[in-house]
């Protein structure tokens, strides 16, 4: 009878056995779960509050999410560094935005279907970055890309910056998370007694957009932390990259190539191009307003390749900004050297509006003949 239950006993015991691995691995799971859970609601929390100043949406982009296109809508995207971003300014105070609604105005746009605009800039990123953003945001359906670039590849070493590349978030899943960033300023605001712009300074690096550090009223912060911020990368960039003289620098430029220093740059614009113009995409080059004398050539580099390189196509149109639309020196229009103030990105989108919309104009009577 003993033998009997003992084999009964040892028949049962694996079961037993199952039921807690299964159990353990199920409570393991759920926890995983409702911890993850928690994260991207903190996330999506985090995304909410500062997407409208100066953060990101939950797909990695500046400004509202924008769904399909609806009938009639055409689409631009902006890409570039922190002067399309709008660095130190409000969502809707960045060039892009002030764009969107010079081309939807009443009196310009006539007849015309709306025009939407996404700002897919980013800080610190350059031409190299370009053809990364356009593979990210195919999906957007645009029917232009219009790239401002060129200040942050002036610096001699090659800029590789892709910044939505360090989120394995949002290279596997195309959600860009928002919290580490939070996380690691905090922890940077802490070790400085809570001076993030010293902490960043510390480390060699430029501050960068984030909501704390801009008043809610969006436009130049005005505490005078902020005024000595400013001040500080005005000098920090003519030490780097040389002041602007006129008129000698634009003769001289002129027939500068984009070979030597200037080779990365015109690369990276250059495949963006191409890659866009293999999608049936219309392409705006834009020049910024002059930064310094190697601005100038750079930008007079860029020129000389577009016309090499692509001729009379009209599928690529170059529009030089560089001199007489804004004064990089006037305060009202540019508060630290290089970053636009709202009243200044207003004013480089009213010179945009004019040729785009020609552009799309070229575009609409193309398809239809």
């Amino acid at each position: 009878m003993s033998r009997r239950c003992n084999r009964t006993a040892r028949r049962h015991q694996p079961i037993g056995k199952t039921k807690a691995v299964v159990f353990t691995t199920l409570a393991v799971f759920l926890s995983a779960a409702l911890t993850a859970g928690a994260v991207i609601g903190v996330d999506l929390s985090l995304h909410k509050r500062f997407e409208t100043s100066a953060g990101l949406n939950v797909r990695g982009y500046r400004g509202p999410l924008v769904g399909r296109k609806q009938p009639g809508e055409r689409r631009i995207v902006v890409l570039g560094g922190s002067a399309a971003f709008g660095y130190g300014v409000r969502v809707h105070e960045a060039f892009p935005a002030a764009l969107e609604r010079q081309l939807n105005d009443g009196q310009r746009r006539g007849d015309r279907g709306a025009v939407g605009v996404v700002n897919l800039a980013y800080n610190r990123e350059g031409a190299y970055a370009l053809l990364s953003t356009l593979k990210d945001y195919e999906a957007l359906d645009y029917d232009m890309a219009l790239f401002y670039t060129g200040y942050n590849d002036l610096p001699e070493e090659p800029n590789l910056q892709v910044y939505r590349h360090e989120s394995l978030a949002f290279t596997l899943t195309g959600y860009h998370p928002i919290l580490p960033l939070v996380l690691k300023e905090k922890w940077m605001a802490l070790r400085h007694g809570g001076n993030l712009e010293a902490a960043y300074r510390e480390a060699g690096q430029r501050v960068p957009p984030h909501p704390v550090l801009f008043r809610p009223g969006g436009g130049p912060p005005g505490n005078a932390e902020m005024r000595k911020t400013a001040a500080d990368i005005r000098q920090a960039l003519e030490r780097r990259l040389g002041r602007l003289t006129y008129p000698d620098t634009l003769v001289a430029a002129a027939g500068v190539e984009c070979g030597g220093r200037w080779a990365h740059y015109c690369q990276g614009v250059a495949v963006a191009v191409e890659y866009a113009f293999e999608r049936g995409k219309r392409v705006l080059v834009v020049t910024e307003p002059y930064l310094s004398d190697d601005h100038v050539a750079q930008q007079a580099a860029l020129a000389n390749m577009l016309k090499a390189r692509f001729g009379n196509e009209q599928r690529v149109q170059y529009v030089n900004l560089g001199q007489g639309v804004v004064d990089l020196d006037d305060s009202n229009l540019c508060f630290d050297g290089m970053h636009l103030t709202a009243a200044g990105n207003e004013r480089i989108a009213e010179h945009l509006a004019g040729p785009i919309l020609e552009i799309l104009d070229r575009a609409a009577a193309t398809a239809g003949s």
